[in-house]
């Protein structure tokens, strides 16, 4: 037994929602990016990007989806496939080096939603598309510098070839 140095009263806690876990409707949603962590796989062999999402629009505002990335896996289709959709994120978001997790926390996104049906689990969302909110997107990568036009040699005085030595 343990005392909890205080009396619980349930009435001075509000009631809560009760936790609506139903996916939302397929289709595209804004999103901000709440939270973006580095995790291992269960199996230990690699490692994905975990991102929360809290939906701002056009409907079910304060709704939360996730998503993953895979960016280390020993199956290179996944890992290709992971950094193929942790790069259309960072393009949606107009980040074009991520080095760190924390760079993706705090942008907005649009997101697009399906539903997933899988055996033994509820329904739930899956993040399958991204792109940029109003017209933003990726900054254009800086042109390379043009490359210096060759020099040429000095003309030598009239009457001796270049070669020759003075």
């Amino acid at each position: 037994m343990a005392l909890l140095n205080e009396a619980f009263e349930v009435s001075e806690v509000p009631q809560g929602n009760g936790g609506d876990y139903t996916p939302l409707p397929d289709g595209w949603y804004s999103g901000h990016i709440a939270k973006a962590e580095l995790c291992t796989t269960k199996a230990g062999t690699g490692h994905y990007i975990k991102v929360r999402y809290d939906i701002t629009g056009p409907t079910h505002q304060g709704r939360v989806v996730f998503g993953n990335f895979n960016v280390h896996n020993p199956n290179v289709k996944a890992e290709e496939i992971g950094r193929q959709q942790l790069a259309d994120l960072c393009r949606a978001i107009g980040v074009a080096r991520v080095t760190d997790t924390d760079q993706l926390v705090g942008h907005n996104c649009q997101i697009k939603l399906a539903t997933r049906h899988q055996e033994g689990y509820e329904p739930s969302n899956e993040v399958k598309g991204w792109k940029a909110i109003e017209g933003g997107s990726m900054p254009r990568p800086a042109a390379p510098p043009a490359p210096a036009p060759a020099q040429r040699p000095a003309p030598s005085p009239a009457g001796s070839p270049p070669w020759a030595k003075k």
